[in-house]
């Protein structure tokens, strides 16, 4: 399996990015897609993940409804759709795909097997 993340850049506190993240090499259906985001000095940290079967998606408290993440089966690709970004929002974002995945591991960076090479994210004040 083969993830490419790209989307990532430079935008102004209150702006809106859209990351993809390009799943090949496997059947996109049976995979449970992560997003994570590390920042300089900080651990990776879980932002959002959806099952791609089920549609089933879930968030980390500080998204507070300003992110979405969603897939499109027909592109083999997720999207985090982030909007009233903060600087505290900047980081590098990795997408992760999870072949196996278990009830209430989706936020355990790991429990994925397959991770993007990271697209990075930077929100000015």
């Amino acid at each position: 399996v083969q993830l490419q993340a790209s989307g990532g850049g430079l935008v102004q506190a209150g702006g809106s990015l859209r990351l993809s993240c390009v799943v090949s090499g496997r059947t996109f259906r049976s995979l449970h897609m992560g997003w994570f985001r590390q920042a300089p000095g900080k651990e990776r940290e879980f932002v959002a993940s959806i099952s791609v079967s089920s549609g089933i998606t879930h968030y980390a408290e500080f998204v507070e409804g300003r992110f979405t993440v969603s897939g499109d089966h027909a592109k083999n690709t997720v999207y985090l759709r982030m909007d009233s970004l903060k600087p505290e929002d900047t980081a590098v974002y990795y997408c992760a795909a999870d072949r196996t995945p278990w009830p209430g591991t989706y936020n355990k960076a790991s429990v994925y097997d397959y991770w993007g090479q990271g697209t990075q994210v930077t929100v000015s004040s």
